[in-house]
């Protein structure tokens, strides 16, 4: 089938991205139990399970490319450049934020702040794309979905009374703006080249870097069983699949479409979490918090379809 029609039929999409953002969501408990798992209790460590984690991740995606494919390695010193500054930011810097504030917080609050990547994304859209315009729809979903976010932490108490931190719930709000800024510049990257070996080789890169500093801080990984390396083989595929998908779907579709869908992330992370973090979530703030982010996300997707070609303003 030709790719542009599967990634633009509608039934595809929300599959595809439902089964990417199921797995993100699934990010977050997972984390915490590799956590323990490898008895990681420093910021060195916790790099050094990341780096393992995408290193991993782009291994698998680039082998895969190399059985389907003769040769993969065809983009000039310009595009490599490119994947590399990709590989940078949305997975050595999103995820060194990411990783250092999740363990600074509950994995329900980080999912549901994460979540906000989606409104960050339709922002930079309206000033990327001439056809992707901020409207009354997108505002007002933007609005009530960060406001779902103030309601999570208002008074500072909520999701096992801890208070917002900078070192927590703050860096997991920069690790959401880095990824909605690098998806969209990877939407750039990917439209001369293959989504899948641009995916394969920027979490590679970035997986290395992270590697590479998390020795440089002391950390390292201890505590390797069959149960931990199952895990961590988990979560790199996971990562594999999700960038892998996510990747083709923004190339062949809008980024407003595409990213409404990241509402599901806290829907999953928060029930995953739940399930196998025992966290609270019958807290009516974070019930509250919720209805807000699908209903501002409802607003959005409420968009009327436009013509599938996008104009880029670079």
């Amino acid at each position: 089938m030709d790719k542009t029609k599967f990634y633009t039929n509608r039934k595809n999409i929300v599959f595809l991205a439902a089964l990417c953002c199921l797995l993100w969501g699934s990010a977050y408990p997972a984390i915490k139990v590799g956590y323990e798992l490898f008895n990681v209790n420093d910021v060195g460590s916790k790099l050094v399970f990341a780096g393992y984690r995408f290193t991993l991740a782009g291994i698998f995606i680039i082998l895969l490319e190399m059985i389907r494919r003769k040769s993969i390695i065809s983009f000039t010193k310009k595009q490599f450049g490119q994947i590399t500054l990709l590989g940078v930011t949305q997975t050595t810097l999103q995820y060194i934020f990411f990783y250092v504030g999740l363990s600074y917080t509950t994995g329900v609050r980080g999912s549901i702040i994460n979540g906000t990547g989606t409104f960050i994304s339709i922002i930079l859209a309206h000033f990327i794309y001439k056809n992707d315009k901020l409207n009354f729809n997108k505002i007002a979903g933007c609005i009530i979905g960060f406001l779902g976010v103030i309601i999570v932490n208002l008074n500072g108490q909520s999701l096992g009374g801890s208070s917002f931190t900078f070192k927590g719930e703050g860096f997991v709000m920069i690790a959401a703006i880095i990824f909605a800024g690098s998806a969209i510049y990877g939407k750039r990257v990917t439209q001369d080249q293959e989504p899948a070996v641009v995916t394969g080789f920027q979490l590679f890169i970035g997986g290395i870097i992270l590697t590479i500093l998390g020795f440089t801080l002391g950390g390292g990984l201890e505590g390797f069983t069959i149960k931990s390396t199952v895990l961590l083989i988990y979560m790199a595929l996971l990562s594999s699949v999700a960038f892998a998908v996510w990747t083709e779907l923004l190339k062949y579709n809008k980024v407003g479409i595409i990213s409404v869908f990241n509402f599901l992330v806290p829907i999953f992370g928060t029930l995953l979490s739940a399930i196998f973090l025992g966290e609270n979530i019958f807290d009516i703030k974070i019930l509250i918090a919720l209805i807000l982010v699908c209903y501002g996300i409802f607003l959005v997707y409420k968009v009327k379809k436009e013509p599938h070609k996008e104009v880029a303003t670079y």
